[in-house]
């Protein structure tokens, strides 16, 4: 008999954000003289990305019923991403990130009013049917910052674990939205705990096993001992790395003109998300898939957005 139902879409809980971001390398911040308006959001990069791959993919969370709004919902439709739980909340400011690069090109991040926590705290009264309805749950460490999103992130994680529903989680642990690094690191060592899948970059890898000398493959052989099934482990140019239920690694990563990094992670992320919902979330499909995650976030480094 055939099963004519919609696939379960991979449910990212998270931010979507306009970033404004001043296109040239900067001394300092205050330097910045012209913005250009970019998609953001960690997991709403995330859900791009996955739907972008082919997969299936629905965004949890809210931004107002502002202009700024309008135009990201239009954006999230526009590339596919399912909006069932993702409001227009009235009265709401849609949250906005001013964003500058140093002569690193890493981005530096100022991020104002309290749209962020509102959007997720949207989700409150949906999040049991939200799980239910989902093939997997990815989320990072953004929605752990304050108590109210942590409680609902918290909630959603254990839901899905109940639910036997693939966990995806990505620290993207950013300083500038911590005041406590340390914490930071334990929320997401406690996030590994039955964790399906878990990316990170070296230096978030390091933090949260605190194995602080380790390269990349034994930085993720550490998140595994730390309870994930599969860990991506991400070193720039020096490429990326998948230990745990599977194993591979590309090194060095494909050359390319980097203007951005912007977003390269959560293009990464979303990529290995929907390759490995297409498999029917056989770990082993992970080594197969992350060449095309490394490629997409080479394609992401070639502009100042995130999404490109």
């Amino acid at each position: 008999m055939n099963d004519d139902r919609a696939p379960e879409p991979i449910l990212c809980l998270g931010e979507a954000i306009v970033d404004l971001v001043c296109e040239r390398e900067l001394d300092s911040p205050i330097e910045a003289d012209a913005f250009v308006p970019h998609f953001g959001g960690a997991l709403a990069n995330v859900a791009v990305a996955a739907a972008r791959a082919g997969g299936q993919v629905a965004l949890a969370g809210g931004v107002g019923d502002d202009d700024w709004g309008s135009w990201l919902r239009a954006r999230l439709t526009d590339e596919g991403v399912g909006l069932r739980w993702f409001g227009a909340l009235e009265g709401l400011r849609t949250p906005v990130a001013f964003v500058t690069f140093g002569h690193d090109r890493e981005p530096r991040f100022a991020i104002y009013g309290d749209g962020i926590r509102a959007g997720i705290e949207s989700v409150t009264g949906v999040v049991e049917e939200a799980v239910a309805g989902a093939g997997a749950l990815a989320f990072g460490s953004n929605t752990l910052v304050g108590e109210p999103e942590r409680e609902l992130t918290l909630r959603a994680h254990g839901l899905a674990l109940e639910r036997g529903v693939p966990v995806l989680f990505d620290p993207n642990i950013r300083p500038n939205r911590w005041r406590d690094l340390d914490l930071a690191a334990q929320l997401s060592r406690a996030a590994l705990d039955g964790a399906f899948l878990v990316h990170a970059n070296l230096e978030e890898a390091r933090r949260i096993t605190g194995a602080r000398d380790a390269g990349p493959g034994d930085a993720a052989e550490a998140l595994c001992e730390l309870g994930a099934r599969i860990a991506i482990v991400t070193a720039g140019p020096e490429g990326a790395v998948v230990r745990g239920e599977a194993s591979a690694e590309i090194a060095p990563a494909p050359p390319v003109e980097v203007v951005s990094p912007l977003g390269a992670g959560d293009a990464l992320f979303g990529t290995m998300a929907a390759a490995m919902g297409h498999s029917g979330w056989s770990p082993q499909s992970a080594a197969g898939a992350l060449g095309q995650a490394v490629e997409a976030a080479s394609r992401a480094c070639r502009a100042w957005g995130a999404l490109g």
